[in-house]
C-alpha cells in the first residue's frame, strides 16, 4: 500500500520541471536560430508560433509588451533569431521559449519593416500619383519642421530669405530622431496644420537608416499624407529615400533642394514674369488680330454698304407676311359663313312652320302649352289650333283615344 509521500502530482511534477528550467543560467537568456512556423496573431497582440529547424521545433510565445517593439512584422517562412528565456507552461506541461525580442535573420529588421510598411500603405493609396498636388509658385508663408538647431534649418532659411525676402518662415522644431522623435515631429505637423501655411517642408540632414528612422514609422507617414497643404519631403541625402518621403506631394534629395525649389530665384521671377507678359501682349494681339478681320468682313458685306438694300429685303418680307395673314383671314371667314349656312339649313329643315306648310297644324292650350296627348284637355275647353297662315279659336266638344 502507497503512503502519501511515495507518489506526486502532475501539478508537483510540472512545478519542479519548471522551477530547474527557471533555474538554469544557460536557458535565462539565450538567442536562438530558427524558421518561423504555425505563426497566430492573437487578438490581444500575442504571438504564438513555432521556430524549426532540421533537427526539431520549439513552441514560442511572445506577449504584446514584446512584440509592439519589433521593427517588422513576423511572417511564415521567414528566419529569425528569437531571443528569450526557457520555462515551462504547467497547464499543458511543455517547455516553450518566451520570446523577449527577435530580429530577421540574414537582413536588417529596419530593412523588411521598411518593405512591409511600403506595400502595405502603397495598396491603402497613400503613395498614389494622383494625390500629389501642386508647390504654390510664390507661397506667401512657409512652414518648416526639422531639429531647432540643425544645420540644414539654417540653410534653409539662408536660401529662403535670399531668394525671396518678402516670403514669411514658420518653425516647428521637432526631435527628428530617437524614441520621441516620432511623438515630436507628429506634433509639429499638427502646429503647422494650423497655421497659414501654403507649403511645408519636413526634413533633416543626412545619418545611418536608424537614425533616418523616425520618417519611416507609421504615425508619420499617416500625418505627411493627411497634410492639409502641400507638402515637400527632404530627408537625408539623395540616395535616402524614407516612407515619407513616397507619401509627401514632392520629395527633394536635401533640405537645401527643398528650399530652393520653394521659391524661385529673382532672375528666375523676372524671366518669369517677362514669358508671362509676352504671352498676355501675345494673346491680346491675336485677339486684336482676329476683332480686326471680323470687322473688315462685316464692313466689306453688301447689307452694310448699302443698309437700304437691308431694309427693302425686310420690307418685301413684311408684305409677303401681310399677304399671307389676309390671304389666311378670307379663307378662314369663308369656311365660318360655308359652317353658318350648312347649320341653318338643319335648323330650317327642323322648323315647325316647314311642317305646318305641308298642311299640318299645331294645336295650343291657352297657357301656350303644346296639345301632344288628348289627356292634356278637357270638354268644352278652348284651344288654339295653328295653321299655315294664322291661328283657330276652338272648343273641344269630345276625345276619341284612336290613332290618327
Amino acid at each position: 500500500m502507497l503512503n502519501k509521500k511515495t507518489f506526486l502530482t502532475i501539478r508537483e511534477v510540472n512545478l519542479y520541471i519548471k522551477n530547474l528550467l527557471d533555474g538554469d543560467s544557460l536557458l535565462s537568456h539565450l538567442w536562438i536560430k530558427g524558421e518561423i512556423s504555425n505563426l497566430k496573431a492573437h487578438s490581444s497582440g500575442h504571438y504564438y508560433f513555432t521556430l524549426k529547424d532540421a533537427s526539431g521545433i520549439l513552441k514560442c510565445v511572445m506577449f504584446k509588451s514584446r512584440s509592439q517593439k519589433l521593427k517588422f512584422k513576423p511572417e511564415h517562412g521567414l528566419q529569425v533569431l528569437a531571443a528569450g528565456y526557457i520555462s515551462l507552461y504547467e497547464r499543458d506541461g511543455q517547455y516553450q521559449l518566451y520570446v523577449e525580442d527577435m530580429i530577421p535573420f540574414g537582413a536588417g529588421a529596419l530593412n523588411i519593416a521598411y518593405e512591409q510598411l511600403k506595400e502595405r500603405l502603397n495598396k491603402e493609396g497613400l503613395f498614389a500619383q494622383d494625390k500629389k498636388r501642386k508647390i504654390p509658385y510664390l507661397p506667401n508663408y512657409v512652414g518648416i519642421v526639422t531639429s531647432l538647431t540643425s544645420a540644414a534649418l539654417k540653410d534653409m532659411i539662408s536660401i529662403i530669405k535670399r531668394r525671396s525676402p518678402q516670403t514669411k518662415i514658420i518653425i516647428a522644431p521637432a526631435q527628428v530622431q530617437g524614441e520621441e522623435g516620432v511623438k515630436s515631429i507628429c506634433f509639429a505637423l499638427d502646429r503647422l496644420y494650423r497655421q497659414p501655411v501654403d507649403v511645408i517642408i519636413i526634413g533633416r540632414g543626412g545619418g545611418s537608416l536608424e537614425e533616418l528612422w523616425c520618417f519611416n514609422e507609421e504615425n508619420v507617414v499617416r500625418k505627411v499624407s493627411s497634410s492639409p497643404v502641400p507638402i515637400i519631403s527632404a530627408v537625408g541625402h539623395e540616395t535616402d529615400y524614407t516612407l515619407s518621403d513616397f507619401a509627401a506631394d514632392l520629395r527633394a534629395a536635401t533640405p537645401s533642394m527643398a528650399a530652393e525649389l520653394v521659391v524661385p530665384l529673382r532672375d528666375e521671377l523676372r524671366r518669369k514674369t517677362s514669358q508671362y507678359q509676352e504671352r498676355v501682349i501675345n494673346a491680346v494681339m491675336k485677339i486684336f488680330g482676329q476683332e480686326r478681320q471680323r470687322v473688315s468682313y462685316l464692313a466689306n458685306r453688301h447689307v452694310l454698304r448699302e443698309p437700304l438694300r437691308l431694309l427693302s429685303l425686310f420690307q418685301q418680307e413684311v408684305d409677303n407676311l401681310n399677304h399671307k395673314l389676309i390671304n389666311q383671314y378670307r379663307q378662314k371667314l369663308k369656311d365660318e359663313k360655308a359652317n353658318i349656312c350648312l347649320a341653318a339649313n338643319k335648323l330650317d329643315a327642323l322648323s315647325p312652320l316647314k311642317t305646318i306648310n305641308r298642311g299640318y297644324s299645331i294645336s295650343y292650350r291657352l297657357s301656350g302649352e303644346i296639345i301632344k296627348t288628348i289627356e292634356q284637355v278637357q270638354i268644352n275647353e278652348e284651344v288654339k289650333v295653328s295653321v299655315s297662315n294664322g291661328q283657330l279659336s276652338c272648343i273641344v266638344k269630345g276625345k276619341r283615344g284612336e290613332t290618327i
